[in-house]
């Protein structure tokens, strides 16, 4: 029989407001799943479908979420920085707040950022006509995320961790516990466009998962190049990437202000608890007056020692 409070959790949860929106997934089956990305531009191979989902709106409850229990919260976090177009300023500052923030926020011990990404729901035509060589994929402006997936599978998430710890801190002890985040801030005027909406972490089992592997390119394949066989593609960086399931439980944040920030897993080490958030971007049509959304996003790894 339920508690009071856990009857309580559920009719919070049960009765937060509700819009529909299609959210991307991968079909079922078996063909290449590979993500390219370029500068402003970004392609998936195999084949999508768009599902009409309920994405419920967590921001009149936004202190009922937990990490560890829906995998992402929303916090309140001010930035020293002013215009997270100044790239100079960016560079400088904010990865170490952002370090600061996650230690704060999860209570790990040491906490690493590893680069930042602006995103945008404005048209990026003219920046992906500008050719770069050698893009990084980090620091640099790109379009919104368009299907459900987690960046990191769990040997990419591991690989990671181990690496990170050894780069940064290479006479340790060593870390009984990581976790992979993304500190996510929209800096644009609400209601946004285009926001993100984050799955309940225990509802993400049970639908067909696929690797995804992530090729940074200065510019996108043709569609027979982009499948061809890569030697070593098993031990590349992948992200996980879902077909539909009607357990998935969305949530979503409704006009964020730019102190709000939307911290979520990717991966974590420890398993008794949440451990993972698929995520995506959705057009949110429940909002006439709906603004262009720009958003900056860290990724980083905090240990427990």
């Amino acid at each position: 029989m339920a508690s009071a409070a856990e009857t309580r959790t559920g009719d919070m949860e049960e009765t937060a407001r509700q819009t529909r929106a299609l959210i991307r997934y991968v079909d079922p089956g078996d063909f290449v799943t590979r993500r390219y990305v370029s500068q402003g531009r970004e392609m998936n191979t195999g084949t999508y479908s768009d599902h009409e989902v309920a994405i419920r709106d967590g921001m009149p409850i936004r202190d009922h979420f937990t990490l560890d229990t829906h995998g992402f919260i929303l916090a309140k976090s001010r930035s020293a920085i002013t215009d997270f177009h100044d790239k100079a300023a960016v560079d400088a500052l904010y990865e170490s707040e952002v370090e600061r923030e996650v230690m704060r926020l999860t209570g790990a011990d040491k906490a690493v950022a590893r680069g930042w990404m602006i995103r945008t729901s404005a048209d990026l035509s003219r920046h992906a006509q500008e050719k770069v060589a050698g893009y990084t994929h980090r620091g640099g402006i790109q379009p919104p995320a368009g299907e459900a997936h987690v960046d990191m599978n769990t040997a990419t998430s591991r690989l990671m961790a181990e690496q990170t710890y050894r780069e940064h801190f290479p006479d340790g002890p060593g870390f009984r516990r990581f976790l992979v985040t993304s500190f996510w801030r929209t800096f644009s005027p609400g209601p946004q466009d285009v926001p993100l909406a984050v799955c309940d972490g225990r509802t993400s089992f049970g639908g067909e998962e696929k690797n995804n592997t992530l090729f940074i390119v200065d510019d996108l394949p043709g569609e027979a190049e982009a499948v061809k066989p890569v030697p070593g593609e098993e031990g590349m960086m992948a992200a996980t990437i879902f077909s539909h399931h009607p357990g998935h439980r969305w949530w979503y944040f409704s006009n964020m202000q730019a102190d709000d920030v939307l911290l979520f897993k990717f991966h974590d080490s420890d398993h008794s608890v949440t451990w993972r958030c698929p995520h995506t971007a959705f057009r949110d049509q429940s909002f006439p007056d709906a603004k262009i959304r720009e958003s900056i996003e860290v990724r980083s790894v905090a240990f427990w020692e």
